[in-house]
């Protein structure tokens, strides 16, 4: 069995399976069986299949498919403009003939990254034996590391304030996923990788989380298979119950402390009362707090009360460049232009009233973005290692530069002891060793990773760097110096 490629990215965008280049998500396998050197016969109808392939492992990272265009393996479907189109089915295994002792399939990716292992056996109609081997197939490449939080309600989305009087529950279970960045759970934490917090305002005063024998405003937690489990319990007051939910990105691990933050908002109505469906929502907040300024992440919950419960949120005009209005009410994202913008917003109940409100946010400049440090492009350290040359052959590498001030092209020179033959152009950077004094092996014993290591300096604008750099030298043909 062999695969045009055996890596494939996670399909979370649900691309249906194809062949080609405008089909990234699939590839092809192949399968041959041969006796003695030459190809097992074998025929394509319905009662000579030869080969028989099924999914071994990993099913929830792909399947297979025939793409062969026979009907038998399609399915007719409706094309969403009142007509139909036929679609390729999916397998967990498939049965094929034998042409010239081999054949081949297809092996389309999930939204869920893993390894898949897919095996073929075949029956010698010679002999009737069968002989088997197997394929694997990797589907993704995630991270194991944060990259969103999201929440949800699972009993009740709404909540009844504490005391109220008309039967309305005042606890409700709460599920939170964390996925990396390939949209892939992360791994089971050694500790809490999770902490869970109510702002304490508005609805959020007297509300409290409990997980096991934990209780509180905030709670640590960790993860199985991504995702969190935990109780919500109202407050006395009315209002929208506003959750923080932190995941740590540096190392999974909010215990030790939060150094790369990825957090999430979950808003939860609280009401006292179930209102008639003539009962229009009222929005309570006034105006915007919290400050906005160009490239600091900004966020802030709108709250209502009234109305039936859930509320969903619009906005009725752009907001400020760079933000974002939420159905559950947040205005979340990093604002990327100075001034102020007023915009409406509209909330809707779940008997279809609505009410609108007028806002203005003014986001203030930011502070210039720190100048990077100037560098030289893949060198770190006090040394900087560049790739090898060989004795006898010219040798020349480019340097370029990260960072530093200023537009104009960096200026690059030799300073100190150059050794004969070595030099830099002092506009491209780029370093050269060449003849009539190319590179060469130093006298035996050479030792380990011998060369001439030279300074070179790099100006642009108004910085300066003095790097040292060596160029290691081998053997023509790559053997290391006697």
């Amino acid at each position: 069995m062999t695969a045009d490629r055996t890596q494939l990215p996670t399909n979370t965008v649900g691309a249906g399976p194809g062949i080609g280049v405008y089909a990234p998500f699939t590839t092809t396998v192949y399968v041959k069986a041969t006796e003695n050197g030459y190809p097992i016969p074998g025929g394509t109808s319905a009662t000579d299949k030869i080969f028989g392939c099924n999914m071994a492992g990993g099913l929830n990272v792909g399947s297979l498919y025939y793409l062969d265009g026979d009907p038998d393996h399609e399915t007719e479907v409706d094309n969403g403009a009142g007509g139909k189109i036929k679609v390729p089915n999916a397998y967990r295994s498939i049965t094929l003939g034998s042409n010239s002792g081999g054949n081949s399939f297809h092996f389309h990716a999930g939204n869920e990254a893993g390894t898949a292992t897919i095996t073929c056996s075949v029956q010698n109609p010679q002999d009737q034996k069968y002989y088997s081997t197997s394929l694997t197939i990797t589907v993704g490449a995630a991270s194991g590391l944060p990259a969103s939080v999201t929440g949800r309600t699972t009993t009740s989305n709404v909540l009844g304030i504490q005391g109220n009087t008309a039967g309305l529950t005042t606890t409700t279970n709460v599920k939170v996923q964390v996925l990396d960045d390939a949209n892939q759970m992360v791994p089971n934490p050694a500790a809490p990788n999770l902490q869970i917090s109510i702002r304490p305002t508005g609805a959020g005063v007297g509300a409290s989380l409990m997980a096991g024998n934990k209780t509180g405003g905030t709670l640590s937690v960790s993860t199985v298979a991504g995702l969190a489990g935990f109780d919500l319990s109202s407050g006395p007051t009315e209002g929208s119950i506003v959750l923080d939910m932190t995941a740590d990105r540096s190392d999974n691990d909010v215990s030790n402390g939060i150094q790369d933050p990825v957090a999430g908002v979950l808003v939860v109505p609280a009401v006292s009362r179930v209102a008639t469906a003539t009962t229009p929502p009222s929005i309570t907040t006034a105006a915007l707090g919290g400050g906005a300024t160009v490239g600091v992440p900004y966020s802030f919950v709108l709250e209502a009360t009234g109305g039936q419960a859930p509320y969903a949120w619009t906005a009725l005009g752009a907001l400020p460049a760079g933000l974002t209005l939420s159905a559950a009410g947040v205005i979340s994202g990093t604002p990327s232009a100075a001034g102020t913008v007023s915009f409406a917003v509209r909330v809707t109940d779940g008997a279809g009233n609505s009410a609108n409100a007028n806002y203005s946010l003014t986001v203030a400049a930011g502070a210039p973005a720190p100048t990077p440090a100037l560098a030289i492009g893949g060198c770190s350290g006090a040394t900087c290692t560049l790739p090898t040359a060989a004795a006898g052959t010219d040798y020349a590498y480019t340097l370029w530069t990260t960072g530093g001030s200023g537009t104009t092209a960096p200026a690059w020179s030799l300073v100190g002891s150059v050794p004969t033959g070595i030099s830099i152009g002092a506009t491209t950077g780029m370093l050269e060793w060449k003849a009539p004094s190319p590179p060469a092996c130093p006298a035996p014993p050479a030792g380990t990773n011998p060369g001439p290591t030279v300074t070179v300096s790099v100006t642009k604008g108004t910085d300066t760097l003095i790097q040292a750099v060596k160029i290691p030298v081998t053997q023509a043909g790559g053997a290391a110096c006697p």
